[in-house]
């Protein structure tokens, strides 16, 4: 399928920390390293957000709500982008998305973050 492939989610204490990774079809890795990305995600019985941002320029932007604590960053030799997050909040608790900013293929499952003590 014409997706993006999440993987690194999981349940974490509040405070803790987790690495998310988003990997490419064969059919989009042309325009993987040059087009912006983001990292979505929705939590139950709440529209998707975006939480993170970052362009082929290498700039990034990111929700208020996660700025200093969420990190996102690629490898191009891989072409993959990561999303670092550090002093996980319960309210971080929803299914994390990649996908392109600008032009969005087929949405893949996500990888779910739950933050519970």
């Amino acid at each position: 399928q014409v997706q993006f492939l999440e993987s690194g989610g999981g349940l974490v204490h509040p405070g803790g920390s987790l690495t998310l990774s988003c990997k490419a079809s064969r059919m989009i890795l042309g325009t993987f390293t040059s087009t912006s990305m983001g990292w979505y995600r929705q939590a139950p019985e709440k529209q998707r957000e975006l939480v993170a941002a970052l362009n082929g320029d290498h700039s990034t932007g990111y929700l208020d709500s996660v700025k200093g604590r969420f990190t996102i960053s690629r490898d191009d030799a891989s072409k993959t982008v990561y999303l670092q997050m550090a002093s996980l909040k319960p309210e971080d608790t929803a299914v994390y998305y990649c996908n392109r900013i600008e032009s969005p293929v087929h949405w893949g499952r996500g990888t779910q973050v739950t933050v519970s003590s």
